[in-house]
């Protein structure tokens, strides 16, 4: 009899995610312990794990003899990729990318909307209970279709960014590390996202960034951490935006150079910034930033949704069946690239 395929779990899974996950394959044995730290999890059950399902949980590769594989509960993953774990040859590491895809486009549509319509003067005219005379001139949008809208990254989410904007009108540029194959060979829920590469208008290599932001009426930064991504938007690339250009920042802070971005900002050399992530979070109270009327603020919640367990749960089914059978993970993780 063939040995089974011992699964740990560390985040807490409902009953019926549980159960979807014991049942994606034959011959695995599932363990949920929600766990904190590595010490909440008996040392008897690491030395058994093959397969191990975590948020930011990494035993010592001593602890687990037996692990093969790494799913982890995100996408962005740059917090461990120099844990010694993930050193290991031949250990497989995979991500959630394409799970929270969804709603952070929707978070991203909603912050275009919001500058584009210029919510934030809005909100500061209702709170001075205004009536303005020159409402038509003041308050006239910056419109959606017709506009130019820059996705730096095009992974899961600016291919489902693109794909919201195809009936609003918008011109696409997509900036894609590997520009040369447009095609998407992640996970991609049914319906979602750009598998084909059909919805920009171009695309382009990192090497033409500021061309497509001299362009851009919205600047969208969708793209992982790594060495070659830190301040990827930096003094020069915001000198090169239009004034009235709008960044939203969905990423992670240290992606746009945080000092240059706020001298942009009251400078008026970029009409606005919406910001989820900070090179430092909590962001301080005392951080310039909250005070800037041009700047909706985020606590790092774009990502967050009421079904991203449920997405995870089929993601991670899927990857045992396919572990199983003996074919790779989706998602996996090239630890030389960062993502």
């Amino acid at each position: 009899m063939a040995k089974s395929i011992e699964v740990l779990v560390t985040i807490p899974f409902n009953e019926a995610q549980q159960v979807q996950i014991r049942e994606a394959a034959h011959g695995i044995r599932v363990k949920f312990a929600p766990a904190r730290q590595v010490e909440d999890i008996p040392e008897e059950i690491w030395n058994k794990v093959e397969v191990l399902y975590t948020d930011r949980i990494l035993p010592t590769p001593e602890q687990v003899p037996l692990l093969r594989w790494v799913q982890f509960h995100y996408a962005g993953i740059d917090f461990a990729l120099d844990a010694p774990l993930l050193q290991r040859p031949g250990l497989l590491t995979s991500n959630l990318s394409g799970s929270a895809s969804s709603q952070v486009a929707e978070y991203i549509l909603l912050m275009l909307l919001a500058f584009g319509h210029q919510l934030p003067a809005l909100n500061a005219n209702q709170a001075a209970r205004d009536w303005p005379a020159d409402r038509w001139e003041h308050f006239a949008p910056l419109e959606l279709r017709g506009s130019t809208v820059c996705l730096v990254g095009y992974g899961s989410i600016g291919r489902q960014v693109a794909r919201l904007l195809q009936p609003f009108g918008a011109r696409v540029l997509a900036v894609k590390r590997d520009a040369m194959h447009p095609e998407d060979t992640g996970y991609t829920p049914d319906g979602m996202g750009d598998p084909g590469g059909d919805y920009f208008t171009r695309l382009y290599p990192p090497q033409a960034l500021k061309s497509v932001l001299q362009e851009s009426d919205f600047i969208v930064v969708c793209v992982p951490l790594t060495s070659e991504t830190k301040h990827m938007i930096g003094v020069d690339e915001l000198a090169v935006c239009k004034p009235s250009a709008v960044l939203v920042n969905i990423s992670r802070g240290e992606i746009v150079d945080e000092a240059a971005l706020l001298s942009a900002l009251q400078e008026k050399r970029l009409a606005g910034a919406a910001l989820d992530v900070f090179t430092r979070e909590p962001l301080l109270p005392d951080n310039p930033l909250w005070q800037l009327p041009n700047v909706i603020i985020t606590p790092h919640i774009a990502g967050i949704s009421r079904e991203y367990n449920q997405r995870a749960a089929s993601l991670f089914a899927e990857n045992l069946d396919r572990y199983a059978r003996g074919l790779p993970p989706l998602n996996l993780v090239k630890l030389d690239k960062g993502y």
